[in-house]
Formats: structure tokens, sequence, C-alpha cells
């Protein structure tokens, strides 16, 4: 009786959620509510479409390729991530740079390729994830915390297709980018000398970075302070934006019974402002729903990078999920108002499959993560 006990135990032990993502690189908790995520986000996207069902099975298939991108992932040794990551990196420069070579446009921007045999993609979302691998793989190459020398070749790392992607033009991306690159610098014991110097560079750039910023650029700065400055131009996308949030109420108009969105007041209804969709539809409600789920997941996130054994898993699954939570941001601040809008899609939930694509394949990083420590370490 008491073997059968034990063997019990020794089941149930087995099938906890530690050991089965060690075994199988597959975090169940963080699995649920990504999917969960995905699941609001094409409810949403159906309204905020004008039940466009074409764009919504669009959708679908771009969180299934990711989806299946992301478990693929989990199974990938991390000493191998380590090895192509330099490979990966040189990749996503190239690609960057035949953006400007032969790059498509819309919208005044030149952002996207169209090579044989693949959809139209972003090569800057290629390089959301492999940026902050590269800087994580050269500073582990060196004793931590890194030294003067290795952050100015980390910094050099950043700089490069941060510049690429501004002049694509893409200054809301670069500047995203740029902190992914930052957030590696920082978790890998950047001391406060050379934090506080790199701060201080920044706010001496900003006046060259005014200076060559385009012309709607500048307004979308100067309208954060004063939207109705500029009610029917720049400022049109913000009060709109507000004024959906507020009529929400606490539970909302109800699903497809938003009027700003539905007739078509709202800008951008399914990409950049689809949150005021839901502050529309659902009301605080809806909201406090949504933030929850991003809480859950940058929670789970963070313990599976505190789990992290090597300094190279730590630094990169870090660095993914202080991105993913300023994504989550910098897209819920500029839709009410307390950032300027600089196109910034809701992770997961916005239209866009390169955009849905990459930030599986970053969960599915973190979660390879997971799975490499234990079968290195032998366990």
């Amino acid at each position: 009786m008491r073997a059968l006990t034990d063997r019990s135990a020794g089941q149930i032990e087995s099938f906890r959620p530690k050991r089965f993502s060690a075994r199988y690189g597959i975090d169940p908790f963080l699995l649920v509510l990504l999917v969960a995520l995905m699941g609001l986000g094409l409810a949403i996207l159906y309204s905020a479409s004008g039940q466009n069902t074409e764009m919504v099975i669009r959708q679908g298939i771009h969180c299934l390729v990711g989806f299946a991108a992301m478990i693929a992932l989990t199974f990938v040794r991390r000493d191998i991530i380590y090895q192509l990551t330099p490979i990966i990196f040189a990749v996503a420069a190239l690609l960057l740079l035949s953006v400007l070579l032969f790059g498509t446009g819309a919208k005044g921007a030149q952002r996207w390729l169209d090579l044989p045999g693949l959809p139209r993609f972003q090569p800057s979302e290629l390089m959301k994830l492999a940026l902050p691998a590269m800087v994580a793989w050269w500073l582990t190459r060196h004793p931590l915390p890194p030294r003067p020398l290795d952050v100015l070749i980390a910094f050099i790392m950043v700089a490069l297709p941060v510049g690429l992607i501004a002049i694509q033009p893409d200054l809301g991306t670069s500047i995203l980018i740029a902190a992914s690159g930052f957030f590696v610098l920082f978790l890998a014991g950047l001391s406060w000398k050379l934090l506080g110097s790199l701060v201080a560079l920044g706010l001496a750039a900003l006046p060259v970075l005014w200076t060559v910023m385009h012309d709607y650029q500048r307004r979308r700065v100067m309208t954060l302070f004063d939207p109705t400055s500029d009610p029917l131009g720049a400022g049109w996308n913000t009060m709109q934006a507000m004024t959906a949030l507020g009529s929400g109420g606490v539970d909302g108009k109800g699903f497809m019974a938003g009027t700003q969105a539905q007739l078509k007041f709202l800008p951008e209804s399914h990409t950049d402002f689809i949150v005021a969709v839901i502050g529309e539809e659902f009301g605080f409600v809806g909201m406090a729903i949504l933030i929850t789920l991003y809480a859950l997941i940058l929670g789970r996130a963070l313990v599976l990078t505190a789990r992290a054994d090597h300094s190279f898993g730590r630094l990169l699954s870090g660095s993914i999920t202080l991105t993913f939570f300023i994504y989550v941001f910098v897209n819920i601040g500029m839709v009410s108002g307390i950032l300027p809008v600089v196109g910034v899609p809701l992770p997961l939930v916005s239209y866009g499959g390169t955009s849905v694509v990459s930030l599986l394949i970053g969960f599915g990083l973190l979660m390879a993560m997971q799975r490499s420590n234990r079968v290195l370490s032998g366990e």
C-alpha cells in the first residue's frame, strides 16, 4: 500500500507544471494565458474590423503559424539558439538593408518586403528578437557586469539596426527595439555610473532627434499636450480614442455596439487603436480583464526568467518580458492620451501577422530557456 502511495506521489510530481516544462519545454500556465489572449483578440477584431470575416480568418491563420513556431522552438536546445544568434542577427540586418533598397511602402513608409514565395512581412519584427538575443550573446561571452568597452560595442550593435528602422521611417518601432537592447544591458548589471551616462546621452540627443523628425511626427508630440489644438488633424486619433474609452462606462455598450468604431470615427480601430474598441464595447470590466491577462502573462514570464540558470537565458528571457510590457504600456498609453501616437499595435490583439508571429516566437524562446537549462544540467 505504501509502495502504491509512493508511486502515485511520484506520478503526481511528474505532472507538476515545473516538471512538465522542464521535460517538454512548454509551460502550461503561460500557454493557456496566451491562447486566452489570442481568443479575446480574434473576438474583438471581428467587431473592430466591421465584421470582416476574411480579416479574422487571416489573423487566425497568423496565430496558428505563430503558435506552431512557438511550440517548435520549445524543443530547441539553448546552446543551439546561442550558436545561431549571430547568424540570425546578420540575416535580420541584411533584410533591413533590403527594405531600403527595394522594400514596398504604404502610407508614406517603406517598411515591408515582398519576397518571391513568401507573404509580405516587416523585417523590423525579426529584429525585435534578434537584437536582444545578439546583445545577450555578446555580453555573456565576457565577464558580467559588463565593462565599458563591452557596453560600447553593445551600444553600436543597438544603434545600427535602430538607425535603419528609424529612416524607414518607423520611429516608434526603432525606439522600442532600442529599449529591448537597453533592457539586456540593464539586466546584465550595468553600473549606475554607466547607466547614468547612457541616460544623459539620450537626453542630450533629444534636440538632434527633434530636428530629424518628420513634420507629422513633431505634430504628434505637440498634440500630446493639447489634442484640441488640431482636432481634425493630428489630434483626431487621440480625441476619438479617448471618447470611445470614456463612453464605455462600467460595462460598455455591448459587443459590436460601439458607435466610434462601428461608425468609422475611430481610425485604425483594428490595429493601433483596438484597445479603444474594447473600452467602448466592454467598459471598465473589459479593460480590467484585458489588463489582468497581460499582468498574468508578464508575471508568469518573470517567474520563468528567474528560473533560468544561465546568463544568456536570463538576459534574453528578461528582455523579451520587459519589451512585451513596454509594448502593452505604450499602446494603452497612446490610446488613453498620456503618450504620443507612435503606431504600436496591442500585442496579440491588434491585427498584424508579422507582429503576432514574432511575439509568439519570443515566448517560444523564453520557454526554450526552461527546457534547455534542465537538459544541459542533466535533470
